[in-house]
């Protein structure tokens, strides 16, 4: 069950809830739980396409999803079903805008300790030099990327906690790609020293510069995971082909069961 004392307007689609909150709202409430003195991993997950449809057949990413304490609308598909079925999102917060929005927004309080966990060797180190030069009251206590086949289960997962609980970040931002990271923080959370836990993907990657997000105004009209996929086509191609075509029948589904 997700955490009993989040209050907010929430819609059922696809089987999961969504918050039915703005990037505004979104990021206030981060900050409020950020700004309490118990480290209590709050966790975030963001559903775009390829989430909806990997939990249709993923019963441990939707138990993830059901636990979660905020769950906000990744992707301009995804926001237009709501539309279409009535149940009114008021807008994307996608991971990799929720993330800038909130080291913007944490100027106010003079600081905000961040640990970046995932990306190739090297990444996140230099998504660190440019968080902090574009924000530099937003520290970054540590960043960690582990190797392949990383999980709960994996040995490298000691040294991942072990790093971040000693560096007790007010916000753990993730990139290891879903469901991996879903999955791995909601095995983790009971153990995990941090306020607040983003599930965000390619975040890392993009605050590096070593990925390059669509120009915007291709994410307005909601072709940025047809960008993604010509970007990286040998991993991403058929994948996104694949929701692609899935999506819209989930949609009719969705539809029919009203």
């Amino acid at each position: 069950m997700r955490g009993y004392w989040v209050m907010f307007d929430r819609v059922k689609m696809f089987g999961i809830e969504i918050d039915r909150l703005t990037m505004d709202q979104a990021v206030a409430q981060l900050l409020d739980w950020i700004g309490e003195q118990e480290y209590h991993c709050r966790y975030v997950v963001t559903p775009n396409v390829d989430h909806i449809v990997k939990l249709q057949n993923n019963e441990a990413f939707r138990i993830v999803y059901k636990d979660a304490e905020m769950v906000v609308v990744d992707g301009k598909p995804v926001l237009w079903a709501s539309r279409l079925l009535n149940k009114l999102l008021p807008e994307t917060v996608p991971g990799s805008d929720l993330c800038p929005a909130l080291f913007e927004a944490a100027r106010a309080r003079g600081k905000l300790r961040v640990f970046l966990l995932g990306a190739a060797d090297g990444v996140a180190d230099r998504a660190a030099t440019a968080i902090q030069e574009r924000w530099p009251w937003v520290e970054i206590c540590g960043t960690y990327s582990p190797p392949m086949g990383f999980s709960a289960s994996s040995p490298a997962n000691e040294v991942a906690l072990e790093k971040i609980n000693a560096a007790r970040p007010d916000v753990l931002v993730i990139g290891l790609g879903a469901p991996k990271q879903e999955i791995w923080v909601h095995a983790m959370r009971d153990q995990l020293n941090v306020k607040v836990a983003l599930c965000v993907g390619a975040t890392i990657d993009f605050l590096a510069g070593e990925k390059i997000r669509a120009p915007h105004w291709i994410r307005k009209i909601g072709l940025e995971w047809l960008h993604r996929a010509l970007s990286e086509p040998r991993r991403l191609l058929l994948r996104y082909m694949h929701d692609a075509w899935v999506f819209p029948w989930l949609v009719i589904r969705e539809w029919l069961s009203k």
